[in-house]
């Protein structure tokens, strides 16, 4: 049974790869034995992520491509495939809420249009357009059809969180887009062409530091309300979303596909009383 929980031998596509959350499941998707491309538009990030893989003893490249731009992931699935000659997951990470977007502090009239295109495509399309790209290379004639993509989806897609519509939009569509793909993939390819999400609670990182965190270390007023709405009491750590992305990878989720998992300390579960 544990040998089916291994990822020998696979090649892995992180996009946002090194980011908090995007960066901790590469390490995972190498500890279990995958080869892993760090695809990114900021390429000294990218390349110091594999260096920092690379030095801990695994097998890992760069790929410079902008998860909005379809020439540069064409591209970089052509650079892929002539070096390593498959492509066997994909984990589309890249994203994040955009801070003009935000509507905290003022009211949701006052949201600029271009701010709200720029949240939705970048949640939405920077997940279709690297699926469709490489889920291309998964699909291929000629082979049987073989792989994994895995979405990241979010609380604010399964109830209504203050400030962040049109994040939040994008990501209820992400749900929708993977159990969409799923069914598509599953009667189009077979039934070993998986899609699934995860639906990670709230984690501090780089981008939402400030919401959540005062100068001093304390949670903010924000931080604090979030915090009571989660059974567990606390913020989630980026290497807990690991598990659940390398069992969604693995053949011991060989029968799943269409799914959106929370990893949230029971925010999603919980009523308020």
């Amino acid at each position: 049974m544990s040998n089916s929980f291994s990822l020998a031998g696979r090649v892995a596509v992180v996009t946002g790869g090194y980011g908090v959350l995007g960066g901790s499941m590469a390490n995972g998707l190498a500890r279990a034995g995958a080869r892993v491309a760090i695809l990114g538009r900021n390429a000294a990030h990218a390349e110091a992520k594999v260096l920092e893989l690379r030095n801990a003893g695994h097998d890992a490249m760069t790929l410079v491509a902008d998860v909005l731009d379809v020439d540069s992931l064409t591209a970089a699935r052509e650079q892929l495939l002539a070096a390593w000659g498959r492509v066997d997951i994909l984990l589309n990470t890249a994203g994040g809420n955009v801070a003009r977007a935000r509507t905290d502090r003022t009211t949701v009239f006052a949201l600029p249009f271009d701010a709200f295109d720029e949240a939705v495509r970048l949640n939405l399309h920077g997940t279709v357009y690297p699926s469709l790209i490489f889920g291309e290379a998964m699909a291929r004639p000629g082979a049987e059809a073989r792989g994994s993509i895995v979405n990241i989806s979010s609380m604010a897609a399964l109830q209504a969180i203050s400030g962040v519509m049109a994040y939040s939009v994008a990501k209820a569509a992400i749900d929708n887009f993977t159990r969409w793909m799923a069914v598509d993939l599953a009667k189009r390819c077979g039934p070993g062409l998986r899609v699934n999400a995860i639906a990670p609670g709230f984690f501090v990182s780089t981008q939402n530091r400030a919401v959540l965190i005062e100068p001093d270390g304390s949670p903010t007023e924000r931080a604090r309300t979030i915090l009571e709405q989660t059974p567990m009491g606390r913020f989630g750590e980026a290497h807990e979303v690991d598990g659940i992305m390398q069992f969604l990878c693995s053949d011991a989720a060989s029968f799943i596909t269409g799914t959106v998992i929370p990893v949230d300390g029971g925010f999603s579960a919980f009523s308020g009383v």
